[in-house]
């Protein structure tokens, strides 16, 4: 498991004073995502689907 993962686990919940996540702002340099990658194009779906199916339960609940 490389560092960033780690700590990423480790640390939990971590908000800043703010009521930013230091997660999305304290992004390591090194950071970078192969967007061609098939795997990476899988997951997106995998999320994308996920997301779709919450959004039109959420709908479906304030209606009834």
């Amino acid at each position: 498991m490389s560092e960033r993962q780690t700590s990423g686990a480790a640390a939990g919940n971590n908000k800043t004073s703010g009521g930013q996540d230091a997660s999305k702002t304290d992004v390591p340099e090194d950071f970078d995502i192969d967007l061609d990658d098939p795997e990476t194009e899988k997951a997106a779906v995998t999320i994308q689907s996920q997301f779709r199916k919450f959004q039109k339960k959420k709908k479906c609940d304030e209606k009834s």
